[in-house]
């Protein structure tokens, strides 16, 4: 299993910032990438950003440049820094993990409890 637990959200004005955590834990090895979510009421789950084994990151298109994953490997951390915080960021953000196939076994995700990012006057 792989356990993840998300923290820094909170209410923040519009363009200012928030540095999210993702702490995981162990299956660590198996692990291909790790991402973040979000989902707002009553809209779809989407990607936000990804990092990969290798480093590889990719962003979902409504970033616009505005955030950056990061990965502390040392520190079993993954981080999501949000700049320009527009009210449209407003949602739960999930910590993800993507486990690596296995050739015997289903690898699921694994999830966090999600932490609430709301950007409002």
């Amino acid at each position: 299993q792989v356990q993840l637990v998300e923290s820094g959200g909170g209410l923040v004005q519009p363009g200012g910032s928030l540095r999210l955590s993702c702490i995981f834990s162990g299956r660590i090895a198996d692990i291909y990438s790790m991402n973040w979510y979000r989902q707002a009421p009553g809209k779809q789950r989407e990607l936000v950003a990804t990092i990969d084994v290798i480093g590889y990151i990719n962003y979902g298109y409504r970033v616009g440049g505005r955030f950056t994953i990061s990965r502390d490997n040392a520190k079993n951390t993954v981080y999501l820094q949000m700049t320009s915080l527009k009210p449209e960021d407003t949602a739960v953000y999930y910590c993800n993990a993507h486990m690596k196939p296995s050739p015997t076994d289903y690898e699921p995700d694994y999830w966090g409890q999600g932490t609430q990012v709301t950007v409002s006057s």
